[in-house]
């Protein structure tokens, strides 16, 4: 017997949550959310600062790697994915970050009509919760998502920002306004100390409905597609193969990796690579997996004996008993923190139309190892290309859905990429130098001294650079011949079929994507219930 439901959604991440409470509203409705992990109930998810032991547990995390990369010195880079209920967003670093403006009119002009920063906004505003701008038009205080500053950040932030101050830079009110170039603290998704992820937000309050159905555990191997329509899925649950009906429309939201793999083991992709592994082709669409783009990024880290950092020491012992008390007794402390408490978004030189780089101030040491805590003391400061133009892409390692897929992200192939994080490298230094850093007479472990110009700094990046987990656009939206989706992430020439995560975005987003995933699929609900967009002032 096949199970039936008005609406099927693929993956129970930041975007299916959203999808699955908001198209569950509808009483008149049936939906039925498929998650490949399990539920969101491992410690380690709910308390921000374990955001590192998360990600280092195998059954939370897919554990993606991407193929060797040769620009890097063919290191094989991770690729963090969430393997549970809430997805990404239950491991992710809860940063509260929506994009420059400029992005999103970036986006319309590509072809994509509605989704200009002014048509946008009101989604923004509809999924935030946030008391620190009541009364400000371009926030929300009464969404599902807890958006908040850090109640009590570690000291070392105020000395970021004297630093960042005292060289030259402006201070930024509101990361999330109109304006988010400069530095201070930034926001998080955490409500009363713990982490407030879609899967906290959204479902857990719509799972009461008797018109949603969560499936755990259960992997969703292909899209069913009959006369060019689809009409449900397959999926394993428990090693045997189930299908589930679809009345109205499948949406997929397994994220930049897993949607096009799961196109693509449907029949949707590139055919020559379909036929070749000897999948039935559905629709050719040869720009499924393609445009795979991230952000890289590389640091200066500093190590010391003031132990005012977050740390691990015998120093801080009993600092640290307390803390654990505290987080006990009342979820406050370091513990309630996700560490990443301060950041900037510069330019890197003159004649840009934005910031090109997001600087990451770290109030700790950077671990060698993987001990989900810092170790010692010290602080880092992490340099982010916003805007990288080297795009990879996303194929089948094989017909078999258990098999991970291909992750080429072609890392500083475009030459360019590299020499906005080599002048943010350089500003680090300086900002490292100013008196209220300088104070801490912390020394510089990685990359040394001793790395000094344009060359020992790109030896740097190609040996000890990382990706900060923002993964977009293998389904890209567009109505070129090589974008996936419409305008309304509709897949291009077939029917009751969408896409809604990072991967539709046209372009990456100048900083953290979660925040624009939210949005996405706020969006894609109003589109799917047929309810007008919100009108804009």
């Amino acid at each position: 017997m096949t199970d039936t439901f008005d609406f099927l959604v693929v993956g129970a991440g930041t975007a299916g949550c959203v999808l699955a409470a908001r198209l569950s509203e509808d009483r008149s409705s049936t939906v039925c959310l498929i998650e490949a992990g399990g539920e969101d109930r491992h410690p380690f998810i709910h308390v921000p600062a374990l955001v590192a032991a998360a990600i280092g547990r195998p059954q939370l995390n897919w554990r993606f790697l991407t193929t060797p990369q040769p620009r890097l010195n063919d290191r094989r880079i991770p690729v963090p994915r969430g393997h549970v209920v809430g997805g990404s967003g239950s491991i992710n670093g809860m940063v509260y970050f929506r994009g420059q403006p400029q992005d999103f009119d970036g986006w319309a002009a590509l072809g994509n009509p509605g989704w200009s920063y002014r048509e946008v906004l009101p989604y923004f505003i509809r999924s935030e919760s946030n008391d620190a701008f009541a009364g400000s038009p371009y926030h929300g205080t009464d969404g599902p998502i807890k958006v908040a500053y850090i109640p009590r950040p570690n000291p070392m932030i105020a000395a970021f920002m004297e630093a960042m101050r005292s060289v030259g830079f402006k201070r930024c009110q509101d990361f999330n306004g109109p304006d988010p170039e400069g530095y201070g603290p930034r926001q998080g998704t955490i409500r009363d100390g713990r982490r407030d992820s879609t899967a906290a937000a959204y479902l857990r309050p719509a799972r009461s409905r008797d018109n949603l159905t969560v499936l755990t555990d259960s992997l969703v191997t292909r899209v069913t597609i009959e006369n060019g329509r689809a009409t449900g899925i397959e999926v394993q649950v428990n090693g045997e193969t189930r299908r589930v009906a679809a009345r109205r429309e499948v949406v997929i939201c397994a994220g930049a990796v897993q949607s096009p793999q799961i196109l693509m083991l449907s029949g949707i992709g590139d055919g020559e690579a379909l036929r070749s592994l000897g999948i039935d082709v559905k629709r050719a669409l040869p720009g499924v997996g393609a445009n795979y783009h991230d952000h890289l990024a590389a640091g200066i880290f500093m190590e010391m004996r003031n132990s005012e950092s977050y740390g691990v020491s015998l120093r801080a012992a009993p600092r640290g008993a307390w803390n654990l008390l505290e987080y006990a007794l009342f979820r406050r402390g370091p513990l309630a923190s996700n560490v990443f408490e301060a950041n900037a978004f510069v330019r890197s030189t003159e004649g840009l139309d934005r910031p090109d780089i997001q600087i990451v101030f770290q109030p700790a040491r950077r671990n060698p190892g993987t001990f989900p805590l810092p170790l010692g003391h010290g602080f880092g400061l992490s340099v982010v290309n916003l805007y990288p133009k080297s795009r990879g892409r996303v194929t089948l390692a094989s017909p078999n859905p258990y098999a991970p897929p291909v992750i080429d992200p072609n890392l500083l192939g475009d030459p360019g990429d590299l020499a906005p994080t080599l002048r943010g490298l350089e500003l680090s230094r300086r900002i490292i130098a100013a008196p209220a850093l300088a104070r801490y007479r912390a020394v510089e472990a990685q990359p040394g001294l001793a790395a000094q110009g344009a060359e020992a700094l790109a030896d740097y990046v190609r040996r000890a650079s990382y990706t900060v987990h923002h993964p977009v656009s293998s389904c890209r939206m567009g109505r070129d011949p090589d974008a996936v989706v419409d305008p309304e992430l509709r897949v291009h020439g077939g029917a009751g079929l969408r896409v809604a995560d990072a991967s539709v975005f046209p372009r990456i987003v100048g900083g953290n994507t979660n925040a624009a995933v939210v949005m996405v699929a706020e969006k894609c609900a109003d589109l799917m219930r047929g309810i007008p967009a919100p009108r804009v002032t």
